[in-house]
């Protein structure tokens, strides 16, 4: 159990039936009247953000989640495929459970399963990956006076805006949590 008081962002409370992951938290002193915590929720299984206020004395369980390496090992018609490394267990997770989070991840590839009570609700995939650069327009001479970028598809064929000076065939890093170009490897 954990007091409203001692709130931290990324503590996983359950609350109402539901399992919340803190993103903000603020302790309110109003002039008149008790003290409160404003928080932001969201949901780990839906994804879904709720604002709620509770007592600094109101207790809520904490709710564990398990995160666990697992590879990446191909994806067919309805089904992404993952294996646990030390146990050669597989597990299937369908493309609604997964949605674009895998678009920069190749097969082969370490993630993190994340579930609670056994069941996984999320796949994290690694926070950099480097990619092939499979499609782009070359760059025009001159053209660089701004920060200019040009659309590129890569290896997983996820599209990415690059530089003008990145061609294809070049092996680019990038940040998998919002999709932007990094660097040249």
């Amino acid at each position: 159990m954990i007091l409203a008081g001692d709130f931290r962002n990324g503590v996983t409370i359950e609350y109402e039936g539901n399992v919340y992951q803190i993103i903000e938290f603020q302790h309110v002193k109003p002039g008149k009247g008790a003290a409160f915590v404003r928080t932001k929720l969201r949901n780990v299984i839906n994804g879904g953000v709720v604002e709620k206020t509770f007592r600094p004395s109101e207790k809520c369980p904490t709710a564990h989640i398990d995160r666990k390496d697992m590879q990446y090992l191909y994806a067919d018609d309805d089904f992404y495929h993952f294996m646990d490394v030390e146990t050669y267990d597989q597990v299937d997770l369908t493309r609604e459970n997964v949605g674009d989070t895998l678009k920069f991840v190749k097969e082969n590839e370490m993630v993190k399963m994340c579930s609670y009570k056994g069941n996984v609700y999320a796949v994290e995939p690694p926070l950099f990956v480097e990619l092939e650069i499979t499609e782009t327009e070359p760059g025009v001479k001159g053209d660089t006076a701004t920060g200019s970028y040009k659309p590129a598809t890569v290896e997983t064929g996820a599209q990415v805006s690059v530089p003008l000076f990145v061609n294809q065939g070049d092996v680019i890093k990038i940040d998998t949590r919002t999709g932007e170009y990094l660097s040249r490897v």
